[in-house]
């Protein structure tokens, strides 16, 4: 069995890990498949995901669908989360999600997500020594090829150990 968060950090510094990476994820998110996300870009603290400009993307305008871009968004955010927390010691789920529209997009769309090192710590680390969840606030932006700016997203992660997840009532 393939490792995703060793696949990760694999994809950080190897096209042919990067590629494998984006064709695991394809199949373990089915419902991403149509859209054709690929992540261009892992760092430690960051990533970058493509959506393309394709026919399955579009609005009835034949613009870069609000919905794709909302999906790219949660993505984006979720896979940095997950490449800097370990998944077997926290569960992260989507919350709620904000977006703001600033511009149309008639060409492929660049989202990109970054945290530091400090924000985590102060954000999500600290915080559940004394809570038993937390809820952070994930500012994501989009850009198209010739980087006008398209959206804005704030995605709430919930974070939690996994020993403080119920799953019965």
């Amino acid at each position: 069995m393939i490792d995703p968060a060793q696949l990760m950090e694999k994809a950080k510094t190897s096209k042919k890990h990067l590629a494998l990476l984006n064709f695991g994820l394809l199949r373990m998110i089915p419902f991403n498949k149509p859209h054709g996300f690929k992540i261009i870009e892992v760092a430690d603290n960051s990533v970058k995901v493509k959506i393309p400009y394709k026919r399955l993307n579009f609005n009835h305008i034949k613009g870069i669908h609000a919905c794709a871009l909302a999906t790219a968004s949660e993505y984006s955010t979720g896979l940095v989360l997950l490449n800097k927390l370990d998944a077997k010691e926290f569960r992260i789920i989507m919350q709620k999600m904000e977006m703001s529209y600033h511009y149309q997009g008639k060409m492929d769309v660049i989202v990109s997500f970054e945290i530091t090192d400090k924000w985590l710590e102060d954000e999500i680390l600290k915080p559940l020594e004394t809570e038993q969840a937390v809820v952070v606030n994930c500012e994501v932006k989009s850009h198209d090829t010739e980087g006008n700016h398209l959206t804005t997203g704030n995605i709430y992660w919930q974070v939690k150990s996994w020993k403080n997840v119920k799953t019965k009532v």
